[in-house]
């Protein structure tokens, strides 16, 4: 009874079903589990570019380090667990994705999450 075929088996630990090696993998979980920091997770292109510098100016205005990592790497971006970017990532937790935040509703998620 060929019905149903085979069941496909699940890799474990990779966030983008194995098509990663584990060197590229390693350096994703390292980068994500640095803390302290505000990245902006896109390809680069108007809309992630347009987040990062919203998320600039609220850093400005809030009176925080200015720093910001743009995480163009796919392998990365997939780490954190986000398919639709730009997302904003601050100290290593994802707080939103999928749209280009305004300056305002940054400064209010970073006062949420840092204050």
């Amino acid at each position: 009874m060929g019905l149903f075929g085979k069941k496909k088996e699940k890799t474990e630990g990779c966030c983008c079903g194995g098509n990663c090696d584990a060197q590229s993998m390693a350096k994703a979980k390292e980068a994500q589990q640095e803390g302290a920091s505000v990245k902006v997770l896109g390809t680069g292109c108007a809309k992630c570019n347009e987040l990062e510098t919203n998320v600039k100016a609220a850093l400005e205005e809030l009176g925080m380090d200015s720093t910001i990592d743009h995480v163009m790497d796919f392998t990365q971006i997939a780490a954190y667990g986000v398919m639709s970017t730009p997302a904003l990532v601050v100290d290593g937790k994802v707080v939103a994705y999928g749209k280009v935040l305004k300056k305002e509703e940054v400064v209010k998620l970073l006062q949420k999450v840092r204050g």
